[in-house]
């Protein structure tokens, strides 16, 4: 993975720091979102002099060249998430448990269409991303509003 993290900072003209290496490497370990506090705290056993700015300075940098996404939750936090997969998609963010999904489907075709023909405007980027709760989830809170009845 080290070879991975350490080619996408290349191309991204970023030094392979320590701090940028570990950063990749505890997020790509995660199987859900995380914040950049929560990233600091797991750092800072690691590293005795790592800062919350440095942290954030460097989720942004791979957010920026695509290296991680950047998950903008309901609560106006922003959290990350690595997502090996290098095609284009978009995610569905479980906003209980934190997981986070692929979801291949894309409509820009039709909103494309629609902003040139009733806007007059042209696409040049877009970012989709999809919150929910995921099944588990969603049966979790279905059987706990089952039960406030009794």
């Amino acid at each position: 993975m080290k070879t991975l993290h350490n080619r996408a900072l290349k191309d991204l003209r970023l030094k392979s720091t320590p701090k940028r290496l570990a950063i990749l490497d505890l997020l790509a370990q995660e199987t859900v979102y995380v914040s950049p506090e929560d990233i600091w705290h797991k750092l800072k056993g690691e590293f005795s002099r790592i800062g919350l700015p440095t942290v954030y300075r460097n989720l942004e940098e791979l957010a920026g060249g695509g290296v991680i996404s950047k998950v903008i939750h309901p609560n106006r936090q922003l959290y990350y998430y690595f997502c090996p997969r290098q095609e284009h998609h978009h995610h569905f963010i479980c906003l209980s448990c934190r997981r986070v999904e692929d979801v291949d489907f894309c409509g820009m075709d039709e909103i494309e269409r629609q902003v040139s023909e009733e806007i007059g405007g042209r696409v040049l980027s877009h970012i989709v991303q999809v919150n929910g709760l995921c099944r588990d989830c969603a049966v979790d809170a279905a059987a706990a509003r089952s039960g406030e009845g009794i």
